[in-house]
This record gives C-alpha cells, structure tokens and sequence, in this order.
C-alpha cells in the first residue's frame, strides 16, 4: 500500500483516443517507432499487445477505465482529449463522480473562446488542453485575448504540453515548443491555473524559471519522463521533484501518468516510482496527498 487508509490518488492526465495529426505515416518512420514501442514496452515491463482481439477489446473504453479505478484503488481520472469535446462529455457522464474531462480543441478557431464556453457550460467539462507545437501563432497574440479572458473570468485550469512532442519523426523544434511560450500570457492573466505537464519534457530549467516569475505554474509529473536522458545535465526523477520541491512547494505539483490505451491501461508503475521519490525525499503526508490527488481537486473544483 503506497499511501494512508484512507486517501484515493487522482490521476490529472489521462487520454482517451484522439487524433494525431503530427505523427508521421512515413514507413520508416513507423517502424523505427514500433522498435522504440516495443523497448519501452520491454523496459517498463508493460502487457504485451494480444495476438488477436480479446474480449475486454470489444467492451466500451469508459468501462475498462472505471475497472482501472476499481482495481487500483483510484479516486478518479482527468481525460484531457478524445475524439471531440462532445465525445468526452459522453463517455465521462456514464460514471458521474469518478471521472473528469477538459475540452480540447484548437485555440486557433475563431469560434475558440465560444466552444470552451458550451464545452465547460452545456458539457460540464473542467478546464482546457492545448499542445503548445501544435499553436502556430504567439499565445499572446490579440486573436487568442477571447480564450485567456474566459479562463481568468472562471479560474479555469489549462493544461499546455510543453517540449518534445511525439515519438520517432516528432516535433522537436517549433515557435511554441519552449515553456517560456506562455510567459507573457500567464503573467498577464495570475488568476489562470498554467499546468505544464512532463516536468516541460525536455525545457526543465526554463519551466523553472516560468515558475519562478509566475505564481499560477504548476507542474504535471506525468509520463515516463525519458526526455531526462537526452538533457546536456545529469537529471533523474529524484532530482526532478526535489528542484521543483525547493522552488514551488508540495501544493503546485500534480500527479499524472500519461495513461492512455489497453492492454496497457492506468500505468501502476509510474504512479510507484513518483510516490517513492516523495518519500524518499522526507515529504510528509499532507504534502504527499496534496501532490497525489488533492492539488489537482482543488484545481477542478472537486473538494
């Protein structure tokens, strides 16, 4: 048992199927992805992809997921995509309580600020996602003011993947890829939640310094966080949580995995190696909990 009797971690990030307009359909492209997929695969000791269709495969998604709920002792999963807000909205409202949804659509869109409107008002969802390469436009650019008005009115969290995006044949380099992006913004419009999952994925100190000057950064821990590996710097995620630690306390840090398709399903594993940096870190419980799950209900709403 990884925490006190009592206490349900909440898991800020999570996806259902979306599409993925930046990955690359080169084949060799694909294939040297689906080694990098099978060593990871290997490496985290995931399931391996069942020979053909089982039976689980055919039920709903949303049902697998409130299995993972029930079987890891889960208080709920955050989706930040699907196949449209409405898609979200639909399969989230099967299991009220247990599961949460942000919209996801192009900031972009002239109709933006009026989609995050009906998505959060009509649909219920709680807060926005956006992919930071995927923006083609300065985020304080006067087109998107609309967007950043209607967060800051309600308090909305947004939840901005920052950094490397994708796999083998990935975005690496873009106007927007750098965490220091959403500066201008995020300090313009204080009463905004910014949660920059991946500890920035590859653009750490640089999310440091964001969170330096603003007080509305948090930190999403989620993913395997590999991107460790290929900064000039030594880094590992007992360092990862201590800087971040040392510079924004217990209450800006939020737990994720990243989860986001089966066999594979809620990955347990991530989950255990980010509560042991915690602890071997000395974090006490209420700061553990915070982290775990509470930071992020506060963030919706949800207690």
């Amino acid at each position: 048992m990884l925490f006190k009797e009592g206490f349900r971690v909440f898991d800020i990030h999570a996806h259902l199927p979306y599409p993925l307009p930046f990955m690359s359909a080169n084949p060799v492209i694909r294939s040297q992805n689906a080694l990098r997929s099978e060593r990871m695969r290997l490496t985290w000791d995931f399931p391996e992809p069942p020979a053909q269709e089982d039976q689980d495969a055919a039920r709903p998604l949303i049902d697998r997921w409130a299995d993972e709920l029930d079987r890891y002792g889960l208080g709920g999963i955050n989706f930040l995509t699907a196949w449209s807000n409405d898609d979200l909205a639909e399969q989230i409202s099967k299991y009220p309580g247990r599961f949460t949804g942000f919209a996801h659509h192009s900031i972009e869109e002239p109709d933006a600020a009026e989609e995050l409107r009906r998505a959060v008002d009509t649909l219920g969802l709680k807060g926005y996602k956006l992919f930071g390469p995927l923006v083609e436009i300065p985020f304080h650019d006067p087109k998107l003011t609309p967007v950043w008005r209607f967060l800051a009115e309600r308090k909305l969290p947004v939840l901005i993947h920052f950094g490397l995006l994708g796999h083998t044949g990935g975005i690496a380099s873009h106007l927007n890829i750098n965490p220091l992006a959403i500066f201008n913004v995020a300090r313009e419009y204080p009463d905004i939640p910014f949660i920059i999952p991946h500890f920035g994925a590859g653009y750490f100190q640089e999310l440091l310094h964001l969170c330096w000057s603003c007080p509305n950064i948090f930190i999403d821990t989620s993913g395997s966080n590999q991107w460790m590996r290929w900064t000039p710097y030594e880094l590992n995620l007992d360092i990862l949580f201590r800087k971040c630690y040392e510079l924004i306390g217990p209450e800006r840090i939020i737990f994720g995995t990243d989860s986001s398709s089966f066999p594979r399903g809620f990955v347990y594993r991530y989950l255990q190696d980010q509560v042991r940096s915690c602890r071997e870190l000395r974090m006490n419980e209420t700061e553990i909990e915070n982290i775990f799950g509470n930071n992020a209900r506060r963030l919706l709403n949800l207690i």
